[in-house]
């Protein structure tokens, strides 16, 4: 096992304070639809999610990031001065120019480079490798991921008929937050904590599975195209036909086993789904931390959310593995593993 380059020196998640239940989500569809009501409970027992965050209304993505950041520079000591890159990594944006970066740094007040990288609900996890190439390279030393998802705005409330719902579906369980992580040059022991590896793979022919096609140049202005549309069906069979072997493979590069992980944190769409993932992978059930009932897809704030509660509750510490396994719309799946 190669020595680490880097090391997570700290990871923090702003949840908003305002909380929506899966019936009020129902409730509020009915009331804003002209005669569509949804089905009772439909949400809930399709996929767990009970409650999910919604952002203040004159809050943006930017917000959201900058609070968690704002959390993790606090604990870690860290000035912002010290901070020499700023990654703003999500699936979320302000607006589509400039980078969503750029206004997280005036808000922190930094004054170091920024880019956003933008890969759906692995934006995080990409934010993590280009972080770690980046320290590895000498570029930079502390470099600043910031996190802002926000896909409240892009739930269809006023729904015309069911097969609206069904295609809108996805965003009824999506939920606002901001989370950061910092990373740092590794001290020169073999045996101490950092960053150990990455594995990535895609399959790109199914991106149309899973779109919110508005604000781009293929639907610049469309109001139709501002809502999150996807099948499903057809996402679970693209993910299905991607498999886990990119897992297996990176775990075993790095010369390690599924049992030797504290915590393997798992991307959460659905309660069933994270089972079926689960139980593919090979992974113990004891070793996965279930955030989805509680709060909802958090996007690629999901991943730093389920390793801050295994921090806080002291399911890890200090020398265990970790393992953050994200999938991503387009579609994309991949893993990070760490030495906390």
């Amino acid at each position: 096992m190669h020595r680490p380059v880097a090391v997570l020196g700290g990871v923090a998640v702003h949840l908003p304070e305002d909380r929506l239940s899966s019936r009020k989500v129902e409730q509020r569809v009915a009331e804003l639809s002209d005669g569509f009501v949804p089905p009772s409970g439909f949400v809930r027992r399709l996929t767990g999610v009970e409650h999910r965050y919604l952002m203040p209304a004159d809050w943006q993505a930017s917000d959201l990031a900058v609070a968690a950041a704002r959390k993790v520079l606090a604990e870690t000591g860290t000035a912002t001065a010290d901070v020499d890159l700023l990654i703003f990594a999500s699936a979320s944006q302000d607006m589509v120019e400039p980078a969503t970066a750029h206004i997280v740094s005036a808000k922190l007040g930094l004054a170091c480079p920024v880019f956003d990288v933008k890969n759906a609900c692995n934006s995080v996890l990409n934010g993590m490798e280009i972080a770690d190439a980046l320290i590895a390279s000498g570029r930079y030393r502390r470099i600043l991921i910031a996190c802002g998802e926000s896909p409240s705005r892009a739930v269809r409330w006023r729904v015309p008929h069911l097969s609206a719902y069904c295609a809108a579906f996805p965003g009824y369980t999506l939920s606002d937050a901001g989370a950061a992580l910092l990373l740092h040059p590794a001290d020169a022991s073999p045996n101490g904590p950092g960053i150990l590896g990455f594995g990535f793979t895609a399959d790109s022919r199914v991106w149309e599975v899973g779109t919110l096609p508005g604000g781009g140049s293929a639907h610049p202005r469309d109001e139709e195209y501002s809502y999150f549309r996807m099948d499903g069906d057809r996402l679970k069979e693209a993910f299905a036909a991607l498999g886990p072997q990119v897992l297996h493979d990176t775990v075993h590069r790095l010369g390690l086993r599924w049992d030797d992980f504290t915590m393997v944190g798992l991307h959460q769409v659905s309660l069933s789904y994270l089972e079926e993932v689960r139980t593919r992978i090979g992974v113990d059930a004891d070793r996965i931390v279930v955030t989805l009932p509680d709060h909802g897809n958090l996007a690629s704030a999901s991943l730093p959310l389920q390793l801050s509660i295994a921090l806080q509750s002291g399911r890890v510490g200090p020398g265990d593995l970790i393992a953050l396994v994200g999938l991503g719309g387009g579609i994309s799946a991949g893993m990070v593993v760490v030495r906390l």
